[in-house]
C-alpha cells in the first residue's frame, strides 16, 4: 500500500487553472481576433464577365475600391465561356489583394452568387467536386481557384441587377467587353467544349 502511495505522490500534479485565470486567457484570445478583424481593410469588389459568343472570346472587369481609391483590372481569352469569365473577374480581383480583408463583392452573376450564398460550393467539395446530379462540376479548375482565393478573406456576396445603370458594373462590363474584343488573346488552358 505504501509503495502505491509513494508512487502517486511523485506523479507531477496537473495543473488546474481557476476560472478567473482560464476567463482571462479566453479574453485575451477573444481580444486578439477582435482587434485584428478590426484593423482589416474593408475593400470592395466589382466583378463582371463577358463572351462574345458563348463559348468565344471572352473577358473580365474587376473594380477595386478602398477608401475612395479604384483600382480597375481586365483580362480575355480566345475562347471561354461567359460563366469563366465572370468566376475569372472575381477571383483577379481577390488575389490581387496582398493582405487578409474583409471584401464585399459585387456581381450580377446569378451563377457566381448562388454558388456562394446557397451553398453549392460547400456541397461540391464535400461530394469530391460532383454536382447533385453526380456529375463532375463544370468550370472545376476555376471554383477550386476561387475557393482558395475565398479562404484568405472575409467576403460578403452581394448580387446586383446588371445593366441596370449601376456605375462600377456598368464600367466592369465595358472593361470585360473591351478586353473580349482585343486581338492576340491568351488561351484558356481550363476550357473544355462540351
Amino acid at each position: 500500500m505504501k509503495a502505491k502511495t509513494k508512487e502517486a505522490a511523485e506523479k507531477p500534479k496537473k495543473s488546474r487553472k481557476s476560472s478567473a485565470e482560464k476567463n482571462t486567457a479566453e479574453h485575451s484570445e477573444k481580444s486578439v481576433f477582435n482587434n485584428a478583424l478590426k484593423t482589416e481593410k474593408e475593400v470592395n469588389l466589382y466583378s463582371d464577365g463577358s463572351c462574345l459568343g458563348n463559348p468565344g472570346k471572352g473577358g473580365y472587369g474587376a473594380i477595386l475600391e478602398f477608401k475612395g481609391k479604384k483600382q480597375e483590372l481586365s483580362g480575355g481569352f480566345s475562347l471561354t465561356t461567359n460563366n469563366r469569365m465572370e468566376l475569372s473577374g472575381v477571383i483577379a480581383g481577390l488575389n490581387k489583394l496582398k493582405e487578409a480583408c474583409t471584401v464585399n463583392i459585387y456581381t450580377d452573376s446569378q451563377y457566381v452568387a448562388k454558388a456562394i450564398k446557397q451553398g453549392w460550393l460547400e456541397n461540391w467539395k464535400k461530394n469530391g467536386w460532383k454536382n447533385s446530379q453526380k456529375k463532375p462540376v463544370k468550370n472545376q479548375d476555376l471554383w477550386m481557384e476561387l475557393d482558395k482565393a475565398l479562404s484568405r478573406h472575409n467576403v460578403t456576396f452581394n448580387w446586383i441587377k446588371g445593366h441596370a445603370g449601376h456605375p462600377e458594373n456598368e464600367r466592369c462590363d465595358e472593361l470585360a467587353r473591351t478586353s473580349a474584343s482585343a486581338e492576340n488573346l491568351t488561351e484558356d488552358t481550363g476550357f473544355v467544349p462540351e
